[in-house]
């Protein structure tokens, strides 16, 4: 019997955690191979957009453009910039950046659409 109750309260942890998965928000980043604005913002901000406080409630998601539009996101419209970052929640875009003018425009602009999203969990 305890083996059983457990399983059950683990399957309904998991069940839980990606649930509230599905429901956080998320910043996909649309990217073409030799863009040089992709480039530069993946040696600029790439590495430490992750371990910032926008980077944890809205965390990375690369998509090459060439790739179409991943199964189940739903967009505003369609992708015509690189690098193009869109702010999903459910699996709809929420809003998006299109291009990359440099740190301190990016900074401004993401912390301002995440900062407006509750935290992720």
């Amino acid at each position: 019997m305890r083996a059983t109750r457990r399983s059950v309260m683990a399957l309904a942890g998991g069940l839980l955690l990606i649930a509230s998965n599905a429901m956080a928000a998320e910043l996909v980043l649309f990217e073409l191979a030799g863009c040089p604005w992709c480039t530069i913002w993946n040696r600029t901000i790439g590495p430490i957009y992750p371990k910032s406080e926008v980077g944890r409630r809205a965390p990375l998601r690369r998509v090459a453009l060439g790739d179409g539009i991943p199964a189940g996101l739903t967009l505003k419209g369609p992708i015509r910039y690189t690098p193009t970052f869109v702010l999903v929640e459910e699996g709809r875009e929420v809003d998006r950046i299109e291009g990359y003018s440099g740190e301190d425009f990016f900074w401004a602009r993401i912390e301002a659409l995440v900062g407006r999203r509750p935290p992720s969990p």
